[in-house]
């Protein structure tokens, strides 16, 4: 009888050697090719030599951790399936690792062997073990606490803000914003796409009661992943914003977050410098120092709006972006460099 992962290879990257050893020879067992990595930079080694099908990988190791090596792997165009099994307790790398596109996340320890089998294999084998919805309830499933305990949920999502200022795919990006300091209003996430492009979304979290913050903390584990998956199916290298929008409403619904869900979604090729911008309920507008437009609002998801035909591609190299709605102003300003 043919072993289930017959063919298939499999990094393992764990800086525990008793840890890894038990992966190696459970993976072997189910008929698994493996390579064993102390950390990231043995990993990146390895991989110069074979293009695993699956990498499980640790968060916490020396020289470089498992984000950093997602994140590298991202940058590079690379997207080997990721399984992270880690003791970590902090949310927000959990929260970072599932926006660098991982397919799941574990905590050790591992006492679930028949868990741990079903999660590689559909790492492995996505469209016969998972639909996108069967991934997206899965992940509801996991965020039951935070459904329960709103004031964890919105004190999570306040932790995981960018920083005010940062530089990302050869931009500068610095954002202001008014909101009231007891409770969240405009969200902001922005995060690299590769070496050369960014994407961005802000969402008004005022108008869906308590399901305004789990839409944002669902935004944010999901959305660069949406983004990526429509680029990869595309020949040029700028995305169609509307049908994202289509997509993050069908999201909503699924994860039965009912409300009105404002939302400005952007982004920026810093090659191209080309932006583009698309709004669904959000006020906005751009000043790029030669022009100044509005941009049409349109209807906020999760209303019955279903049509998002208000994007507007601009080139500019650097640009200000004015975004006002109930919950607040926020001005967000990048330059390349």
């Amino acid at each position: 009888m043919t072993q289930p992962l017959a063919g298939k290879h499999i990094l393992i990257v764990e800086d525990e050697p008793v840890f890894r050893s038990l992966l190696d020879s459970w993976l072997s067992s189910l008929g698994a090719t493996t390579a064993l990595a102390g950390d990231g930079i043995d990993a990146l080694e390895i991989m110069m030599g074979m293009k695993p099908d699956l990498m499980i990988c640790d968060l916490a190791m020396p020289r470089m951790n498992g984000l950093a090596l997602v994140e590298h792997l991202r940058n590079e165009g690379d997207q080997t399936p990721v399984l992270v099994i880690s003791a970590t307790e902090n949310m927000a790398d959990i929260a970072k690792a599932l926006r660098l596109g991982v397919q799941d996340v574990l905590l050790k320890p591992v006492k679930d062997l028949n868990r741990l089998r079903e999660t590689v294999f559909a790492c492995l084998y996505p469209n016969m073990f998972n639909s996108r919805v069967e991934e997206e309830e899965r992940l509801f499933q996991d965020w039951d606490a935070l459904v329960n305990n709103p004031h964890a949920a919105a004190k999570l999502l306040k932790e995981l803000q960018p920083p005010v200022q940062q530089t990302i795919a050869e931009c500068k990006v610095n954002y202001r914003q008014l909101v009231a300091a007891d409770k969240p209003g405009l969200v902001l996430d922005i995060a690299p796409l590769s070496d050369n492009d960014l994407a961005f979304y802000c969402l008004d979290v005022t108008r869906a009661g308590d399901n305004g913050v789990l839409a944002a903390l669902l935004l944010r584990a999901l959305f660069n992943g949406l983004l990526q998956e429509q680029l990869s199916h595309q020949r040029q290298r700028l995305p169609e914003l509307g049908s994202l929008l289509k997509q993050v409403n069908q999201l909503l619904r699924q994860a039965n977050l009912p409300g009105q869900f404002p939302l400005l979604v952007g982004y920026y090729h810093s090659g191209l410098k080309n932006l583009i911008l698309v709004s669904a309920g959000l006020n906005a507008t751009l000043n790029t120092g030669e022009h100044h437009i509005q941009v049409s609002n349109g209807v906020p998801l999760g209303t019955l709006g279903n049509t998002y035909l208000n994007q507007i591609s601009h080139r500019c190299a650097s640009w200000q972006c004015q975004i006002w709605g109930a919950g607040g102003r926020l001005r967000l300003m990048l330059s390349t460099e």
